[in-house]
């Protein structure tokens, strides 16, 4: 992933999944599908898919490999996946 995916995904202003809006006060989480920024809610839904699991796991791998970046790193994209955090 790009360098900037903080500034691209952290400030996203609506849920792409639900729509709802997201001001810079509002939590919000990289999904593990499509690595966009969802709202919380939309995040416990994802969890409930059968294929979380699985897909999860394969994020991580995928992610770390990309980044080059420890998952345990709270600035990083990978954290970011499991982690909320605000604007």
């Amino acid at each position: 992933m790009a360098s900037n995916w903080k500034e691209k995904l952290s400030c996203a202003t609506e849920c792409p999944r639900c729509h709802k809006g997201l001001t810079p006060k509002n939590l919000r989480i990289l999904s593990c599908y499509d690595h966009e920024a969802i709202c919380m809610e939309c995040k416990k839904q994802e969890e409930q898919r059968p294929d979380y699991e699985k897909k999860s796991k394969d994020m991580i791998g995928q992610c770390l490999t990309e980044t080059e970046m420890k998952q345990g790193d709270p600035q990083s994209y990978c954290y970011s996946h499991f982690y909320p955090y605000k604007c």
